[in-house]
């Protein structure tokens, strides 16, 4: 399907993580580069749009976390970060709540205030629990943290993100729940974590500096003549897609921002707080401001709506059950065929990345395009 005689090496599709880091590598290996993207701007979803001095998370709030050395210093080449530890609140019928779950949850929720009362405390919520082998998430939860944490804290949360009741979700999505006896509210255990100093628009900026980029450009509207231009491609869209929805469409579900600008200088005092109550319809509230320690007299928030999934919605996370992993592996059998595309990142994967796994995902691939 490509040119040889093409006048680029490689059409990278879509700007975000993967497709800049590995068109940033070929670049750096002498490859000539074009790429295009059908937003307005380049970065994918960590793109952030400027406010009022505050750097907005357009497409939902990234908190950068890793404990791998190497992608760490990887993208420091292109930005400082600061010392942003991601701490969120739940607000459960107006009580708020630490999260993760750790000793000040507990301590919001019994009373308890040692690590023994509050395993003795959890050990009582248990005792009345007689699941052996789980067969959905809502049996998982109980199983795990008990009836107080579930009720409060998951299971209105998870049946708005998912738009299904818990009982009807697989066991699998929750695992294993992290339950701290400890007072710190980190959310993440990585070594590396922070946000990078004047957004995450520096990165990209980084590592698509001098590259010939073209924005409001869709590969399907004229995939024929998008697969010419190039000797490969490197897909980074939805794989299905790909394919015209060969075997169907793999589902995903989709969020809604609802942004808005107050004239105050603080608004709830940290960046998030989950809203755990079904009966309100946003998710979670997010305050960009405090990602950057900000002092702004203003301030942006973001309530997040969960949406279902659909042909034209924006795809976020990823259906991973057994009828959407069963599609997605005939796809990806059909990606294995194509000698000439290189699939990668969250979409062409199916899968939820987090950050500095696209970015190893992406060094993977130029790796092995090069060695």
């Amino acid at each position: 399907m490509s040119n040889p005689n093409a006048p680029y090496d490689y059409l990278v599709v879509g700007t975000g993580l993967f497709g800049a880091v590995f068109a940033h590598e070929a670049t750096k290996l002498g490859k000539r580069c074009l790429l295009i993207d059908k937003r307005h701007h380049t970065g994918g979803n960590i793109y952030s749009t400027p406010m009022d001095g505050i750097n907005v998370h357009t497409y939902g709030p990234h908190i950068f976390h890793t404990n791998d050395e190497a992608i760490w210093n990887y993208v420091n080449q292109f930005t400082s970060f600061n010392h942003f530890v991601y701490s969120p609140m739940a607000n459960y019928k107006g009580k708020l709540y630490n999260l993760p779950f750790n000793m000040n949850t507990f301590y919001q929720l019994w009373g308890t205030k040692t690590p023994q009362e509050a395993a003795d405390y959890l050990h009582q919520q248990l005792a009345g629990i007689d699941i052996k082998k789980p067969e959905n998430l809502e049996e998982q939860a109980l199983k795990l943290v008990g009836p107080d944490v579930y009720e409060k804290l998951i299971k209105g949360y998870t049946e708005k993100q998912w738009g299904r009741a818990c009982t009807d979700l697989p066991a699998f999505i929750i695992k294993r729940l992290p339950v701290r006896f400890t007072f710190n509210n980190n959310y993440y255990f990585d070594r590396y974590q922070g946000i990078p100093i004047g957004g995450y628009n520096t990165i990209t900026n980084g590592l698509l500096k001098g590259l010939e980029i073209k924005t409001e450009t869709d590969f399907f509207a004229d995939k024929n003549h998008w697969q010419q231009v190039a000797n490969k491609i490197v897909f980074t869209g939805k794989i299905d897609a790909y394919f015209d929805y060969r075997f169907g469409t793999l589902e995903y579900r989709s969020l809604r921002f609802e942004h808005e600008q107050l004239p105050i200088p603080n608004y709830q005092g940290v960046a998030a707080v989950n809203y755990t109550e079904a009966a309100v319809p946003y998710t979670r509230i997010i305050e960009h401001k405090h990602f950057e320690f900000g002092t702004q007299p203003t301030t942006v928030i973001t309530r997040e709506y969960p949406l279902a999934s659909a042909k034209n919605a924006e795809p976020y996370y990823p259906v991973n059950d057994e009828k959407n992993n069963a599609m997605f592996k005939k796809y990806k059998a059909l990606a294995a065929q194509e000698t000439n595309v290189i699939f990668g990142g969250r979409l062409a994967e199916y899968l939820y990345y987090d950050m500095h796994q696209v970015i190893a995902s992406a060094l993977t691939a130029v790796k092995k395009e090069f060695q």
